[in-house]
């Protein structure tokens, strides 16, 4: 009810069209504007706002960003004049939402049980401007009573100040007010990412949620990048049920997510992007066109193939909250298919875990050609460790541009396994005439709010699956992590590498057949101290014998751990080198930091319980 309710509310947007061809430069006039606009906005502390002003040394040699009650914290009168140049919207500490729920002026009884009854649905925390939908990164300080009694609720992890920026000239003086202030800085768009990158303590934050136009652009050409097609180009906060709808109504595609309020322009298509369309397109960033971006610097330029290449090359797929803030991107779109979807589950309640495990055991033999024939399977292991049940959803399988037919070919050598082995279920498989009602009816809507556990991911390469012996070691370790009480989470799919795509998306994506997730979980009222406990152990057990088994993998940084061990490897592979480099030469002073970004090794969050989140000091590693 909830995923149709504010899906229909939010769905109208401003779509417009092109039809003359556009050229991967178009858009400049736009910034000269923009531009020329920030320069002339009169202030009488105009250094702190002006880009490529370096910052005093005061602030590029102190050990940590700058926090209030730090001498050089900003007066309020620095505050207003970035409120001034930001048309009076700036967000002075904006309350969490859980504080109606804790006593003080915002109490109310009413409203926090209804925000609870919604807590763990997205739609009602990507409107809040300083929401994470990973309260473990937040730090679990104000959260309703009923989900997690903080006892009170202070601020935790959450900015200080707000940008809620609608255009690019907010963006560009939050940037240039962090670099010349030392302010710590962070962007959000939605707040999906599982390591809570959107947020800070005591950080200014820059919004971006409220960039959403939507341009069909009917014929694009990019010599260099080598497409001649149509092409849609979107304002940074453009969701995947806006664009997806957007397209639809064209007669077109494009790549995204499967999550239907993850924020696709944003951080998303940033950090690489799987897709249920990856295994016939690539990534989300192997879709990228062009660019719209404010610098480190704090100038808006753009960003493609033939301008500003360095940046370009490195926002697709090196991160977000890392080289610059997006405000627009250019992606490619691709023809509407028809599509067909199966969906169903079982349990060993009845069979038994031997019989239930063999099923599984039988699926294995299928990723390779599963993947290879297009098709992306998002399916979920679930232990109950209290009755020894192990469950099988499969939600859905997913066959891009095929019929009914051919979807049931390949899913019958399995299903035949599954009939002889005695497992029951109902395959439900359904055939969509396009690829916008396929996904709008068969993707779970994410939860989110997670308050006692935390997920690790590996993509298992093609060597795992080419023989009997290494597709028996890797369904072994999956069952091991049922077994030691990990919720999985998988998608068996290949991610093609369009056109020998250049760019810095990890390698392994490119070998990768199945991406796999494990969860582990603590005591909701443990110590700390057993938390991290705990967290290490998950890190060196069942996460160290998925690497051990796929080594020179890697991980997908979106989906991971904070704790990940070598995450440079692990996130970007053989890219990572040239990626601090150019973090260096993009961002000297960085202004831009996301906990296992890019460099970001150089700095920590000083927590104040010691548990890896956002609720502390940002300072540097000496």
């Amino acid at each position: 009810m909830w995923r149709s309710f504010w899906v229909a509310a939010l769905l109208p947007l401003a779509i417009t069209s092109t039809t003359s061809p556009v050229s991967p430069d178009s858009g400049n006039e736009w910034i000269d504007f923009v531009d020329s606009k920030l320069k002339n906005v009169a202030s009488n502390l105009k250094d702190l706002h002006h880009s490529g002003v370096s910052p005093p040394k005061s602030i590029t040699s102190s050990r940590c960003k700058i926090y209030p009650g730090d001498a050089s914290w900003p007066s309020d009168e620095a505050w207003g004049t970035l409120n001034t140049l930001t048309d009076n919207r700036l967000l002075n500490r904006p309350d969490p939402q859980a504080s109606v729920c804790y006593d003080g002026p915002l109490f109310n009884a009413t409203k926090c049980d209804e925000l609870a009854a919604v807590w763990s649905v997205s739609y009602s925390h990507y409107i809040d401007p300083i929401e994470m939908m990973s309260p473990v990164a937040q730090g679990m300080t104000c959260l309703p009573p009923n989900i997690f009694d903080s006892h009170n609720c202070t601020r935790g992890g959450f900015p200080a100040y707000v940008i809620n920026a609608t255009e690019p000239q907010h963006v560009q003086a939050g940037v240039n007010f962090a670099r010349n202030t030392g302010v710590r800085l962070v962007v959000k768009n939605t707040g999906h990412d599982f390591l809570g990158k959107s947020g800070g303590k005591d950080a200014l934050s820059i919004w971006t949620h409220h960039f959403k136009s939507i341009e069909f652009i009917e014929k694009f050409e990019d010599k260099v990048l080598g497409y001649n097609g149509p092409a849609f180009k979107n304002g940074v906060g453009v969701q995947a049920f806006e664009i997806y709808n957007a397209a639809h109504e064209k007669g077109h595609s494009v790549v995204g997510g499967e999550g239907e309020t993850v924020g696709i322009m944003g951080g998303y298509i940033q950090g690489g992007g799987h897709s249920p369309l990856s295994s016939l397109y690539g990534t989300g960033a192997d879709q990228v066109l062009s660019y719209e971006v404010v610098t480190a610097a704090g100038d808006l330029v753009t960003a493609n193939s033939t301008s500003n290449t360095d940046l370009f090359w490195a926002m697709r797929g090196g991160g977000g909250s890392t080289f610059g803030v997006a405000i627009s991107v250019t992606v490619k779109a691709h023809p509407d298919f028809p599509t067909t979807v199966s969906r169903f589950s079982f349990t060993s309640e009845k069979i038994g875990n031997e019989t239930f495990w063999a099923g599984i055991r039988a699926y294995v033999d299928y990723f390779i050609p599963n993947a290879e024939a297009g098709t992306y399977s998002y399916f979920t292991l679930i232990p109950n460790v209290w009755t020894g049940i192990f469950t099988f959803n499969m939600s859905p399988f997913f066959a891009p541009n095929k019929t009914l037919e051919e979807a049931t070919a390949l899913l019958n050598p399995w299903f035949t396994r599954l009939d002889d082995l005695g497992i029951t279920f109902d395959p439900n498989i359904t055939h969509f005439g396009n690829f916008y009602d396929a996904w709008r009816n068969s993707f779970p809507l994410e939860l989110v709010e997670k308050i006692n556990a935390t997920t690790g991911s590996r993509m298992f390469p093609r060597a795992n699956f080419e023989t009997a012996e290494k597709r028996e070691e890797l369904y072994s370790n999956l069952r091991q992590s049922s077994e030691n009480n990990r919720v999985q989470v998988h998608f068996n799919m290949k991610v093609v590498d369009p056109a020998n795509a250049d760019n810095a998306v990890n390698s392994a994506w490119r070998d990768n057949i199945l991406f796999a997730q494990q969860a582990v979980r603590w005591p909701l009222n443990g110590t700390a101290e057993e938390t991290l406990k705990i967290r290490k152990e998950f890190q060196e057990g069942d996460m160290q014998r998925w690497r051990d088994i796929s080594p020179g993998a890697g991980s997908y940084l979106a989906e991971a751990d904070r704790m990940e061990p070598n995450f440079g490897q692990a996130f970007w592979g053989t890219k990572y080198p040239r990626l601090l480099e150019l973090k260096s030469k993009l961002d000297p002073y960085d202004v831009f930091f996301a906990t296992t970004s890019v460099g970001s090794e150089r700095w920590k969050v000083e927590s104040i319980d010691g548990l890896p989140n956002e609720n502390g000091k940002l300072c540097r590693v000496e």
